[in-house]
């Protein structure tokens, strides 16, 4: 992504490590030396570039429902607050404080800020060689801790219910520290990730073995080192007199002398000389199942046979009833002699073929010319004035031509309206977003 002109122009020569968006066109650019802040051209303010430089002696952040405010201190040529959206809070704090590092030396060429983390009043901050632990209200200061990876020989987790608490075995010591169960996981990933990277092992287990046998030798060398005399001079005896015999036997043409008092001597190279040895001891510490089977019984049940048969199947009492009705012949002139009783005069005249009525008995020609009557009546056909002979109604007849020319002015002036609300509108979120952003 190119950079605007004007803030192009602010970084120069030097390179753009870190990039954050802030909304809009306003944007957050970190080099080497220090942070860059740009803000576009808005309603609240013009173009503009902030610089903020990395030699900071104490980092704050305090938080609020929209905006941020992120405080560096500069000891005494006094504080700069940068405001930026709370949700990009933790993205801008990140470069922030790799830059810091850098300036002040706790990192070193080439090492990287892997990720940082803030609980409460506690700070942590991965790096590729080292853990950075603050504690306190500020984010960052003098008052810190470090834990190189180099000198580190253990690393475990223990979880807890609403805490797990990392253990770091560093110089010998044990370093605990606690982190909440909705991050630990996040926590145990980067901080193991790092530590397996820079002593070029797998996971963990690797580095515990890896620690283990490397620690053991370091121990039997420092035990080799410290019992090993060389070529010194020869310990003390706890007898000098049988060792000056000793070395008169071993020297040639020695003559045994007479001993004055009259008592006896020790056998010829017979030492006194006396020894010692010295051992070590090395200790080390160190249901049934069952299972069931169930099984399905289905009965098969077998159909009723059908109780009777249909009469209408039996031709015997098909031919019954055709028997009846020959012997009975007036049984089928009932209905013949009961249509020609009327007299033909008396009959009412049918209609013509293709001829209907209404529901009043009327002709449907003049229910259908009342209808039409209607529907020009409801879609805004003005009758003539005859139509309106003997009814107490009048004809609304046509109103003045200005009335047509009213309604057209009235709807340009809703129209201007309309447009001018929908611009204010537009203004009004855009000065919203621009105070969201921290302008």
């Amino acid at each position: 992504m190119s950079l605007p002109d004007l803030l192009a122009g602010t970084v120069g020569d030097e390179d753009v490590v870190a990039e954050v968006p802030l909304g809009g066109d306003d944007r957050l650019a970190v080099t080497p030396t220090r942070t860059l802040v740009y803000r576009g051209d808005g309603l609240l303010s013009d173009e503009s570039v902030d610089e903020y430089g990395h030699d900071v002696e104490r980092i704050e952040v305090s938080t609020g429902r929209r905006k941020a405010k992120i405080t560096l201190g500069y000891g005494l040529d006094g504080d700069e607050t940068l405001s930026v959206p709370t949700k990009r809070v933790d993205d801008v704090l990140h470069p922030i404080l790799a830059g810091v590092l850098s300036a002040s030396g706790v990192t070193g060429p080439g090492e990287t800020v892997v990720r940082t983390f803030r609980f409460s009043e506690l700070t942590l901050i991965v790096t590729s060689e080292r853990l950075v632990k603050h504690v306190g209200s500020a984010v960052w200061d003098p008052e810190f801790e470090e834990f190189g990876y180099d000198d580190l020989t253990g690393l475990d987790f223990e979880e807890g219910t609403v805490a797990t608490a990392v253990v770091l075995v560093h110089d010998g010591r044990s370093e605990r520290f606690k982190a909440p169960n909705e991050s630990a996981r996040a926590v145990r990933e980067t901080l193991a990730d790092a530590v397996c990277s820079f002593h070029g092992v797998d996971s963990l287990e690797e580095f515990r073995v890896a620690a283990a046998e490397a620690e053991e030798a370091a121990s039997d060398a420092e035990q080799t080192g410290t019992t090993d005399f060389g070529e010194g001079p020869d310990p003390l005896s706890a007898s000098p007199a049988a060792d000056a015999e000793a070395d008169a036997d071993a020297a040639p043409g020695a003559e045994a002398e007479p001993d004055s008092g009259g008592l006896g001597t020790e056998p010829k190279g017979a030492g006194g000389r006396d020894s010692a040895a010295g051992s070590e001891s090395l200790a080390g510490g160190d249901g049934p199942g069952a299972t069931t089977e169930s099984a399905e019984s289905a009965s098969v049940g077998s159909p009723e046979p059908s109780g009777g048969s249909d009469p209408l199947d039996d031709p015997l009492a098909a031919d019954a009833a055709v028997d009846d009705a020959a012997e009975d012949p007036l049984a089928g002139d009932a209905g013949a002699t009961e249509s020609t009783d009327s007299p033909a005069g008396d009959a009412p005249e049918a209609p013509a073929e293709g001829a209907e009525r209404g529901a009043g008995g009327e002709p449907a020609a003049a229910v259908g010319e009342e209808a039409v009557a209607a529907d020009g009546e409801a879609d805004g056909v003005v009758p003539d004035d005859d139509a309106f002979d003997g009814s107490p109604f009048e004809s609304a007849g046509v109103e003045d031509a200005d009335l047509a020319s009213e309604v057209a002015a009235l709807r340009r002036t809703v129209e201007a309206q309309s447009e001018r609300l929908d611009r204010q509108s537009t203004l009004i979120e855009q000065l919203i977003e621009e105070l969201r952003r921290g302008r």
